[in-house]
């Protein structure tokens, strides 16, 4: 239990760094440095990339668990289909599935909280950006805000902070965005939610090519950021630097930063529906790889 607490929690931190990306593309249309956010910001998603290859591994350790304990009530050696196939066995994919579940929903609440935080987060964002150019290093910045957290609070004053009311407005005003690249938005979350999770399941599924299905996770992920790489992400940049170079308004930025928020809790919730299909998807891979 304690490893799928810590497996949930890595989880919701991932896609929580992750939806703050949204709040970064605000504060650089605010504080003209979307150049300097950015980069700001991939020193903050390093923190999720170490807590994704944390992750895997212990909900891999999981699974492991899961096929020992089935070998151990079979008694004797038994192929895939007899270990597959036998009620004991069965009962434990049962329970592996849902916690399983139970790691997407944490992805559903990282996601959830992420998207509530973002209009105090695009507040911090901007302090950052300007923190960064007085003190010109990621190291001296982080510093003088732990010697200095008032001074940090103070950075910034300089441009108008914008309040949770200017957000609540956004959604409300005739979408001016793509609707096409909001729905891949919600594909891309969805694959990109359940393929390492599902690829690991497929290994219990396949238990002596768990490796094979547990490397195909690559390939489920691939798809994602193809689809990212080429529809979502180009277009979220082309509005973006519209709104910097005056041919849009900040509040389409944060329109599309509220729909992007809504679109990928959406995807979070569209794994839970893809998570199994998903993972018999990878074992028939794997197969056809043995």
């Amino acid at each position: 239990m304690e490893r799928l607490l810590i497996v949930a929690a890595l989880t919701a931190v991932i896609h929580f760094i992750n939806t703050l990306a949204y709040a970064m593309r605000i504060s650089g249309v605010r504080t003209r440095r979307l150049a300097t956010g950015l980069s700001i910001y991939n020193v903050i998603f390093l923190v999720a990339s170490t807590a994704n290859t944390i992750q895997a591994p212990i909900l891999a350790s999981i699974v492991e668990i899961v096929i020992k304990t089935g070998q151990t009530q079979a008694g004797v050696r038994v192929t895939d289909a007899q270990l597959i196939n036998s009620a004991a066995y069965q009962a434990l994919l049962v329970s592996l599935s849902q916690n399983i579940r139970f790691v997407i929903l944490a992805a559903t609440v990282g996601t959830v909280i992420a998207a509530a935080l973002i209009p105090v987060f695009v507040n911090i964002f901007n302090r950052a950006i300007f923190s960064f150019e007085e003190t010109g290093s990621v190291p001296r910045m982080l510093g003088s805000i732990i010697i200095s957290p008032r001074r940090f609070m103070r950075t910034g004053g300089q441009i108008d902070q914008p309040g949770k009311k200017s957000f609540k407005i956004a959604p409300k005003k005739k979408v001016a965005i793509p609707k096409t690249f909001l729905f891949l938005n919600i594909i891309v979350t969805g694959v990109y939610t359940t393929g390492v999770l599902s690829a690991i399941y497929a290994g219990a599924l396949f238990p002596n090519f768990r490796s094979t299905a547990a490397l195909l996770s690559a390939v489920v992920n691939g798809v994602a950021t193809i689809l990212s790489a080429t529809v979502v992400e180009p277009t979220a940049a082309a509005i973006t630097d519209q709104a910097m170079q005056g041919e849009r308004g900040e509040e389409d930025v944060k329109q599309m930063v509220m729909y992007l928020a809504l679109t990928r809790i959406l995807g979070t919730a569209l794994a839970q529906l893809i998570f199994v299909p998903a993972a018999y998807l990878v074992k028939y891979a794997a197969s056809l790889l043995v």
